[in-house]
């Protein structure tokens, strides 16, 4: 079946890397978000940008090999809000699949799923999930998902704000923990999944600086 090993850079950036290809989600330009700075020499076969802001879609801070990737990627488009996309527009969803393993990175999804996205994300075996409102939706939200995907699945929670690192406008991730409960707190910044053996927890990662 597969491996994969996912890093975690801080805010909504993850690494991905599976079948002999890799790919980065929502790179951010420095500066962006307080407290985290990516790494210069950040390398990947692509890149994929939820959306247009910023702090998602620094595509160009990745050295990127162009070559074809060995598993298969695909998209949905969801508001980044409560309001249909009138107020900060759209971001997508992006799943990759791989024999026996699918993760979603879910962008900044800003308002719950409904029925057709809902049965997509129920086939994911790995969740890269916000939490922490303002932007995105917010703990009681993303513990409501929680409660529609599979057993097995790993959810990895990002985009919330610690110490001095995140947004001062969102939850920190104390708060988060309050309506998502037994969040498992790693002191790692990646971890390796194994499409037959998938953890059904939710955890944090510490940012790779």
């Amino acid at each position: 079946m597969s491996k994969a090993v996912i890093t975690y850079y801080g805010h909504s950036c993850f690494k991905v890397e599976a079948c002999g290809s890799s790919i980065v989600f929502d790179p951010y330009e420095n500066g962006s978000v307080p407290g985290l700075q990516l790494p210069s020499d950040l390398r990947a076969d692509a890149v994929s940008c939820s959306h247009s802001h910023g702090d998602h879609n620094a595509a160009h801070r990745v050295k990127t090999s162009g070559r074809k990737l060995n598993f298969d990627i695909r998209k949905i488009t969801v508001p980044h809000d409560h309001h249909n996309g009138t107020h900060r527009g759209l971001s997508d969803i992006t799943f990759i699949t791989m024999p026996g393993l699918t993760i979603a990175h879910l962008g900044d999804i800003g308002r719950l799923p409904d029925e057709d996205e809902y049965a997509q994300l129920s086939r994911a075996d790995v969740v890269l999930m916000p939490c922490a409102g303002y932007f995105t939706i917010n703990s009681k939200e993303a513990a409501e998902i929680i409660k529609h995907l599979k057993h097995p699945c790993l959810t990895v929670l990002m985009h919330f704000r610690e110490g001095s690192t995140g947004y001062d406008v969102q939850e920190s991730i104390a708060d988060v923990m309050r309506d998502i409960k037994n969040v498992k707190r790693l002191k790692t910044s990646n971890i390796i999944i194994d499409s037959d053996d998938v953890p059904d927890e939710v955890i944090t990662l510490q940012p790779e600086q």
